[in-house]
């Protein structure tokens, strides 16, 4: 028995037990006549006690023990002299009476410690050892319990599960698709599903109902800290319903999981329309945690003889409050961010709100008191506060000041990650226009349903057609998506052309999907959640990285195993690839 009791179990009424444990050696302390030892398993930590005067040889084989050795101890459980209230066996201590190495460490390249001094390329070479850290091992065990939730909550509702293939068809739309070759069908390629998307339609035309899968996903796109080339989705469809019997269903869903995992109850969430986020917080995931609505001032600003206003399609506010104690080189450092390329807004203008009534802006020569006191009383703004004003275009102003708004939330201390704060984005544009390619793209996917009070316009004015979707955003982050789907081959024949298929390439492409809605498909519609960006959201976190075991890094690799990798010419001709170098040098 390598063990009776684990490192995270132990306490004052265990005292005058003898136990035997096992785990890794975490520090060591040496105190002249005693030396102790912090073992450390899955469970927790406990403290071991090793006394010179008592067992010199048992002491000094402890004092050789270093940083990561696994071992395993027999004694008895004492009360601890220096309680550590830090800790849950901060009571008690186990003065050792047996010591076994079972397996020797080479000293770890960073400290397994919850503030390690560990660079990020370091510990993802090392993953194994990063993930002995209680707070990367929490952020795993916070994703089981999400999906063990997520699991018993949608069973209870009738929900099955089904696993759907990984090896399927590449199609046009999306991101780029990770391809495999076929060894057996030379020059032809399998792709890795982007989602499960046309397999969980065709189970609802087999009359499955209600269907759900914790599914990887694999996307061949750039990457950043909240994507990853594979993914984890939460997939889900549902037959013979409209779109609130989705979104009060998946609602629940999302409120139960935030109450298991973190206590909190949340009220019912508000829904706003697409139109309106992108005018109130230029972004189609805003972050309600906080106020800064924008507010229109164009007609309060215009023909004043400021040609920077003047010229603009477009001029908005947001109120910061209690912020017109700013400096200049607050001010000015400011307006540097917004003028940067990733931002792209040629200037920032403020007013200040002074606590005596009076206003001081970087436009005073334009305008007069009476001028700002209008722009601040349409901004709501209250002696004290700050007005920060962005013109120009109007899809490029909306997104410059939304992120100057999310810039000063948090600066403003306004987004707390642990206040959840999430609603329902909806009534998206069905088609968005792409100038690369000169033609319409499925905003969400070419499945998705269009408002039919629209459908009248998709003709004439394709992009004034709303879809049948909707998004779920918690705390600025769109975490799921989905859309009552086309269940008309008809329909979904006139949204291929609008996308550019011709008939052919329509039925070459997804001709299986349609011919299946001629065997009476009933109307459906569903949801996918974000596994890894739900779990970093619920945990506080920025990185979806930590909430994956293994996790990529920035450029896709995996560098702990060192993938991806060249194959063997062999291998290359088994499946009938060329040398990719050898081509190259002829």
């Amino acid at each position: 028995m390598y063990r009776s009791h684990n490192c995270g179990v132990l306490r004052s009424s265990d005292i005058d037990t003898v136990v035997t444990l096992s785990g890794w050696v975490q520090k060591s302390r040496d105190l002249g006549g005693m030396t102790f030892i912090d073992l450390r398993d899955r469970y927790g930590i406990t403290q071991l006690a090793f006394n010179m005067e008592v067992n010199e040889e048992l002491c000094l084989a402890a004092r050789k023990l270093g940083r990561e050795f696994v071992v395993q101890v027999e004694g008895t459980v004492i009360e601890r002299s220096s309680k550590n209230k830090n800790i849950p066996t901060g009571d008690i201590e186990i003065k050792v009476s047996a010591l076994k190495v079972l397996n020797a460490s080479k000293t770890p390249p960073f400290t397994i410690e919850d503030n390690t001094d560990g660079g990020e390329d370091i510990r993802m070479k090392y993953r194994y050892l990063d993930l002995r850290r209680k707070t990367v091992r929490e952020n795993l065990m916070l994703r089981s319990k999400i999906a063990i939730e997520t699991r018993k909550f949608l069973s209870d509702l009738e929900f099955i599960e089904v696993e759907t293939p990984v090896l399927i068809k590449s199609t046009p739309e999306g991101a780029r698709d990770f391809v495999v070759p076929s060894r057996m069908n030379a020059n032809q390629f399998y792709a890795l599903p982007q989602s499960p998307q046309t397999f969980k339609q065709l189970l609802m035309v087999a009359g499955f109902d209600k269907y759900f899968q914790i599914v990887k996903c694999f996307r061949d796109e750039d990457l950043r800290a909240d994507r990853q080339p594979e993914f984890t989705q939460i997939d889900c469809e549902m037959s013979f319903v409209e779109q609130d019997d989705i979104l009060n269903t998946f609602e629940e869903l999302t409120r139960h999981l935030i109450k298991e995992t973190k206590g909190i109850d949340l009220p019912t969430f508000p829904r706003m329309d697409y139109a309106d986020a992108m005018r109130l917080y230029g972004s189609d995931k805003p972050d309600i945690r906080f106020g800064m609505e924008f507010v229109e001032i164009n007609e309060l600003t215009q023909n004043k003889g400021f040609k920077v206003f003047d010229d603009a399609e477009l001029i908005l506010a947001i109120n910061a409050e209690g912020c017109a104690n700013y400096t200049r080189k607050q001010l000015d450092a400011l307006t540097k961010w917004v003028k940067r390329p990733q931002i792209g807004a040629l200037g920032l203008i403020y007013v200040k709100y002074n606590e005596d009534g009076t206003y001081k802006s970087s436009v005073d020569k334009f305008y007069s008191q009476e001028d700002l006191a209008e722009w601040c009383a349409k901004a709501g703004a209250k002696p004290g506060d700050l007005l920060f004003v962005i013109s120009g275009e109007k899809d490029k102003a909306r997104k410059q000041m939304g992120e100057l708004r999310l810039k000063m939330g948090t600066e403003l201390g306004l987004r707390n990650p642990e206040v959840f704060a999430p609603l329902w984005v909806m009534d998206f544009p069905l088609l968005e226009w792409d100038e690369d390619s000169q033609r319409y793209h499925a905003m969400h996917h070419p499945f998705t349903s269009p408002k039919m009070e629209d459908f009248d316009k998709i003709e004439e004015s394709p992009a004034e057609v709303r879809a049948n979707a909707y998004d779920l955003v918690l705390n600025g982050s769109e975490v799921g998506g989905g859309s009552i789907r086309i269940h008309d081959r008809e329909l979904q024949r006139i949204m291929f052309k609008h996308l550019g298929f011709t008939d052919e390439e329509a039925q070459n492409q997804f001709g299986f999907l349609m011919d299946a809605f001629e065997y009476g498909a009933p109307p459906h519609g569903g949801i996918a959640f974000g596994l890894d960006r739900l779990c970093s959201i619920i945990g506080g976190a920025d990185s979806i990285r930590d909430f994956i075991a293994f996790p990529k890094n920035n450029s896709g690799r995996d560098v702990m195993i060192d993938a991806p990798s060249p194959l063997a010419q062999d291998q290359l001709d088994e499946l009938s690839i060329a040398n990719v170098e050898k081509v190259t040098a002829e």
